[in-house]
């Protein structure tokens, strides 16, 4: 993936966050990763890094304080925020999940495998896929 520019996790689990980072640390990644627990502070983050905004937003649908929906509309009706990618990493394989993440524009909806090499192997899918996909270097 890209290193000029940050992953960006938010997830509040915090077993789920290490899972993510371990993956990408064997994927050769773990450095390029910024993890926030809730879409408030990632709003924030974004809106205060706006001249080095994140390649790829990986998010958890389940989060206090503001929902991975809640905070896809958000980000999707802020002109300068917008453009960023966004990969649902969730547990949920509820059909309105799905539907509604789509409809803010997602990039990819992933179901979290329980077994760690399958993990690893959807991590290695995502970061694959960012590498090889042309983005604007400013969104």
């Amino acid at each position: 993936m890209n290193r000029s520019r940050p992953l960006l996790l938010i997830e509040d689990d915090e077993v789920d966050a290490m899972t993510v980072k371990r993956a990408l640390e064997d994927l050769g990644l773990g450095d390029c990763i910024v993890h926030l627990s809730n879409g408030v502070d990632g709003l924030e983050y974004l809106r205060s890094h706006l001249e080095e905004l994140p390649r790829l937003i990986l998010l958890d649908l389940n989060m206090p304080r503001m929902s991975g929906l809640e905070f896809l509309k958000e980000l999707k009706s802020d002109p300068d925020l917008m453009g960023v990618p966004v990969v649902v990493l969730t547990t949920s394989k509820e059909a309105a999940d799905v539907q509604g993440t789509f409809h803010y524009g997602v990039a990819g909806y992933m179901v979290k495998p329980l077994d760690y090499a399958d993990f690893v192997q959807v991590m290695g899918a995502i970061t694959r896929y960012w590498d090889l996909s042309a983005t604007p270097a400013k969104v």
